[in-house]
């Protein structure tokens, strides 16, 4: 077994394949000379310097696993079951793509001083001493990354102007009704959000914008999206979709014989949702290792299917979702956006199928439960905040 990724991803399908019962060489392959860490914290705690490392608990040698890091992988030739390093080729009898995503740059900003993107820990080890110096941070994107870094940037008392093109923060990931109540929680937190901006070039010390505007800026750190870390199987005849992702089939298999893919470079068919699905998410690369290693050891595995999970830590609220909203042909809410904790509910045909909650963890955990279960429930008991979701299921 080969493994290309030292993510999340790459280190649960090592763990579980061992966990399942394989009981062949496993071989795992990273490109950061680090020791395989988890990455959510390094918006967080670690970046605030409030953290040392986020190093994963696992003990490789005791699972058998050979580690091989610092190795980049550039291609892979599925006729000679072999990838392709810097280092030399690499055989494999099943080949398990684990390469994440890596984030999108601005164009024109490559090279210029004091431009940051945050994925690895020495992306994060460059940002921290700005944020101790508490020079002046623009962010670019107001995304997930963005609202995080920003919030880091003000608890280590940086002066914090937030650059989005779109009209309101998470434009791209949620719908209006549940995003816009979120733009206030910058100003709040003496954040200055500018939407509708876009940036014309960014200099050292500064970013101008489109109309003219200038910002001083010690830093930059841009968050405008990643893409699947795929352009290595360019040519191997590993099907791509037009996102970049691997195209993966409901037990992650590619379309190359003995690869499977797994976490951010991959997207799956979703029964549940009626859509393929491409999930940057941390439980997705916690969740798909289970279904590759049941089908390497061959065992029956359900098809994957899971529903959407994650988490955000943003101005001192705690968001969740769980599922996909695209779907859905109802929208109810639970509580007042105002206030510090509300949910808001997604439904297709009385059955609920996505939940943001804010501040509302019990709603979180009923919610994601009634959404896996399909369970049909009571629009008008969803949008009473007083009653528990799991009392909100239809007789």
């Amino acid at each position: 077994m080969v493994v290309v990724g030292a993510g999340m991803a790459g280190v649960q399908t090592a763990v579980a394949l061992r966990e399942q019962g394989f009981t062949g060489s496993v071989l795992l392959l990273g490109a950061e000379p680090h020791q395989p860490y988890d990455r959510p914290p390094l918006s967080k705690a670690y970046l605030l310097g409030t953290a040392e490392g986020s190093a994963f608990e696992v003990d490789f040698e005791s699972l058998g696993v050979e580690l091989r890091l610092g190795v980049e992988v550039t291609g892979l030739r599925p006729g000679d079951h072999e990838v392709d390093t810097e280092a030399g080729p690499v055989p494999y009898d099943v080949l398990v793509v684990a390469t994440g995503a890596a984030p999108v740059a601005l164009p024109g900003s490559e090279g210029v001083p004091g431009v940051h993107l945050l994925r690895t820990l020495d992306d994060a080890e460059r940002l921290r001493p700005v944020l101790a110096g508490q020079h002046d941070v623009v962010v670019v994107g107001a995304g997930w990354i963005g609202a995080e870094v920003a919030t880091t940037a003000r608890e280590a008392g940086c002066a914090v102007t937030v650059v989005e093109a779109a009209g309101r923060p998470l434009a791209g990931a949620l719908p209006a009704e549940a995003a816009e109540p979120m733009a206030a929680w910058y100003g709040e937190n003496g954040v200055e959000l500018l939407t509708h901006a876009r940036v014309e070039r960014i200099e050292p010390g500064r970013v101008v914008l489109a109309d003219g505007r200038v910002l001083p800026a010690g830093a930059v750190v841009v968050g405008i999206g990643a893409r699947p870390a795929t352009g290595w199987l360019r040519g191997s005849g590993v099907a791509l979709g037009p996102d970049g992702s691997i195209v993966a089939d409901d037990h992650l298999r590619t379309s190359v014989p003995d690869v499977y893919a797994v976490g951010d470079c991959a997207s799956f068919p979703s029964a549940r949702y009626g859509a393929r699905l491409l999930v940057h998410h941390w439980d997705n690369a916690l969740q798909g290792p289970r279904t590759v290693a049941a089908a390497v050891v061959g065992g029956e595995p359900r098809p994957y299917d899971p529903v959407p999970y994650f988490w955000s830590e943003q101005f001192g609220r705690f968001v969740q979702y769980a599922g996909h909203h695209a779907s859905a042909d109802t929208t109810v809410r639970r509580g007042d956006p105002a206030d510090p904790a509300w949910s808001l509910a997604w439904l297709r045909d009385g059955v609920l199928v996505a939940l943001l909650a804010v501040g509302r963890p019990r709603d979180l955990a009923q919610g994601r439960r009634l959404i896996e279960a399909g369970t049909p429930v009571d629009p008008e008991l969803v949008a009473d905040p007083a009653v528990p979701l799991k009392s909100a299921v239809r007789a």
